[in-house]
């Protein structure tokens, strides 16, 4: 019973979700308008489990550029309802629509003049009946076997807010950039935001042979160093090349000799390079995709062709980005 209880429930709660379909309708297409237009914030509000689904909805809200806070409705009764301005916009939810810690605030939320979204069931409600937009979250039936527990209901209000806030996302022309801005903390940050100055060894820890040097010489840069490769420049300091340590073991195996002879002669004339504005990730894509074999370093070359740092793959892997 075990197996088919958790598969029952799973198929009572996906039918929740599917039957939601229908119900994005011209009013639902009219409160996104309203939120779109909003001079002041989103605040969310719901008791009980419908609390804690609020409580997520307003952080979705919140990181997908749609500024937005939860107020608890006893709180709000208690003093709270001092977050509240004519700008803003409430979205209620309560799936029976006659919540009394919600029903209780209604009257003040209308003489504050805050506009009011409806999360709800049932439209006849008392919130179903003192909202401006109406957006409607009702269940067949909930998994629970009782009937009491909200668990499908609060899964497909879950689901309704995730479609509110990916419509305001969408109309928002919000970006990967947008996101990175709101989320710059953890991998997710790392990897929207670092840049390949951010990661790369310039200055001292850039290295750097000239034409001439030998490849003794690049071999001693690159091992002082420690990335495994060395730029080439020229005269002006411009970049010409590159040396790596692949370079030096293959023509090792060829011929001893080559130990003396000018960098030149053994160098990458047209490696593979990126610029210091791009995203790490970017750096990662470059190294990955080289055929026949991912490459594991790149120069950084400047808009005057001047090397100005080296990345590595290991401060990727350290960064996170990888």
């Amino acid at each position: 019973m075990i197996k088919e209880k958790a598969i029952e429930t799973l198929q009572i709660e996906a039918a929740a979700i599917e039957n939601l379909i229908p119900r994005i309708d011209e009013e639902f297409i009219a409160a996104v308008k309203k939120i779109l237009n909003c001079r002041g914030r989103v605040v969310v509000t719901g008791m009980g489990k419908s609390g804690h689904v609020g409580r997520k909805i307003a952080a979705t809200l919140a990181s997908t550029g749609t500024p937005s806070f939860f107020m608890h409705p006893a709180e709000a009764y208690h003093g709270d309802l001092g977050m509240l301005t004519e700008k803003d916009v409430l979205i209620a939810i309560s799936n029976s629509g006659e919540s009394s810690e919600i029903v209780n605030i209604l009257p003040v939320v209308r003489r504050i003049g805050t506009e009011i979204i409806a999360m709800s069931g049932k439209r006849n409600s008392t919130l179903g009946k003192n909202c401006d937009y109406f957006i409607d979250i009702g269940v067949d039936r909930e998994a629970c076997p009782l009937g009491l527990a909200p668990t499908a209901s609060t899964t497909a209000t879950l689901a309704m807010g995730d479609a509110l806030a990916m419509a305001l996302m969408e109309e928002k022309n919000f970006t990967s950039n947008d996101f990175a801005l709101f989320h710059p903390g953890g991998a997710l940050g790392r990897k929207l935001l670092l840049s390949v100055g951010d990661v790369m060894h310039s200055g001292e820890d850039n290295p750097i042979v000239k034409v001439g040097a030998t490849a003794k010489d690049a071999l001693f840069e690159m091992t002082a160093k420690g990335l495994g490769a060395v730029s080439v420049v020229d005269e002006q300091n411009k970049f010409v090349g590159l040396v790596t340590d692949g370079i030096i073991r293959r023509a090792l195996e060829k011929n001893r000799s080559f130990i003396d002879e000018p960098v030149e002669h053994i160098m990458f004339k047209e490696p593979l390079i990126i610029s210091a504005d791009k995203l790490a990730t970017a750096a990662l894509s470059v190294m990955e995709k080289h055929k026949p074999r991912p490459v594991t370093v790149l120069p950084v070359i400047d808009e005057k062709n001047f090397p100005v740092g080296m990345i590595h793959l290991t401060d990727l892997l350290r960064q996170g980005v990888v």
